[in-house]
């Protein structure tokens, strides 16, 4: 598909027609290529190939077709000049931090992030003299007063983990290039179904493909999206360290792809009829979903997003702090339908207390600082009919 073509083509088309090249095969399904190796024409032509003056395939460590569509596909769909995939979403935050930070730098970091993110930058890079600083992810006069001469990155999730925050990103490409760094965003929520962030300003965007670009929970795997010469650098950490995407899980990646648009939108209108019907519970103290017109993101993330996305979160109403915890998963153990699992993004509904699971690395005052609290549970929307889980949180909350 050449480019004059693909100018005219809109999500839906790129997601199911862009990177794939038809092999002598005729195949018209993308082909899956597992293998580690290939095999020369000559010695000439292997020697020209590993040193980089001619394109062609030298190892499936940095070099896969299967992987390539994938890359291609996720670039073009993101609006990114290139793209590299990585093992994990996780690999994809960690090639990008190693390829283009050094020690010496500050990177300013949203305090609302996974954590398994806030753990690599707090506990991990900071080994490697790299300096990080948290900040509130909604404060851009945190984000300015946090600004020094060595700092080369900003990185944040919008919409966030768990609590929904949304970030300016508008407002933050700025700051970043008035001080020559860079902003790097985790589109995982959205994936580009529902938000592009390289359009608002973002210099690379990182996803755990695992999450919505999969849908089903089958694989893992991340990607890192941005320009050409960044994508080069990023690219030069996977392949000699070796956080490689199988080209096994880059072909399921791709058959996700072709549903994406479809499967997150069903997602956002669950999740919406979810939300509004728990903000109407007495049990319930506080839901965070953007799509809710009294969340403080609301009006930002109109803007910014084509959607407000699958996932929220909620407190229960419990006025002894000891007895949170205990209550929170009397909620989630009564549950029948929902998956107690910490991933999110699949076609089935998940639940999670995340002060115990997915942040539960954090110290006490770190979950405090992030709104992490004991009485927090937390819901990936699935596709399941929303009256069906419906009647599933009622029965959380009848265990109240």
């Amino acid at each position: 598909m050449n480019d004059e073509f693909l100018e005219l083509c809109n999500l839906d088309t790129l997601a199911i027609r862009t990177g794939h090249s038809r092999t002598p095969e005729g195949e018209h399904s993308e082909p899956l290529f597992n293998t580690s190796s290939y095999v020369f024409e000559s010695a000439a032509d292997a020697a020209a190939k590993f040193a980089g003056d001619e394109a062609g395939n030298v190892y499936s460590r940095y070099t896969n077709p299967t992987v390539k569509i994938f890359q291609d596909r996720m670039a073009v769909m993101e609006g990114a000049e290139a793209a590299v995939a990585t093992s994990s979403g996780m690999a994809a935050i960690l090639s990008t931090c190693m390829a283009l930070m050094q020690q010496g730098d500050q990177v300013l970091v949203s305090r609302s992030v996974f954590g398994s993110t806030s753990n690599l930058f707090g506990k991990i890079l900071v080994k490697f003299g790299i300096d990080v600083v948290f900040v509130e992810l909604s404060k851009l006069e945190d984000w300015k007063a946090a600004m020094t001469p060595a700092t080369k990155m900003l990185f944040l999730e919008t919409p966030s983990n768990p609590l929904c925050d949304v970030a300016d990103l508008g407002a933050l490409s700025a700051l970043a290039k008035d001080n020559n760094c860079r902003l790097v965003v985790d589109n995982c929520f959205c994936t580009p179904a529902l938000q592009r962030p390289l359009d608002l300003g973002a210099d690379i965007v990182v996803h755990s493909a695992t999450k919505y670009i999969d849908g089903q929970g089958r694989c893992m795997g991340g990607v890192v999206l941005g320009n050409e010469a960044d994508m080069e650098e990023v690219l030069g950490f996977v392949r000699t360290a070796g956080p490689t995407l199988a080209p096994f899980n880059a072909w399921v990646f791709l058959k996700g792809l072709e549903t994406l648009r479809l499967r997150m939108d069903a997602h956002c209108q669950n999740a919406q009829k979810l939300a509004e019907w728990l903000q109407k519970q007495d049990a319930i103290e506080q839901v965070f979903y953007a799509g809710l017109p009294e969340h403080p993101g609301h009006e930002l993330a109109k803007k910014q997003q084509r959607g407000f996305g699958g996932v929220l979160s909620f407190r229960l109403k419990v006025s002894e702090e000891s007895e949170r915890r205990a209550a929170a998963w009397r909620f989630i153990d009564a549950t029948r339908l929902v998956s107690l699992t910490a991933n999110l993004g699949d076609v089935k509904t998940t639940i999670v207390h995340p002060a115990t699971t997915t942040h539960s690395r954090l110290s006490p005052e770190e979950k405090v600082e992030a709104g992490i609290t004991e009485n927090l549970i937390r819901i990936a929307v699935g596709l399941e009919d929303i009256e069906d889980l419906i009647v599933d949180m009622k029965r959380g909350l009848s265990a109240l």
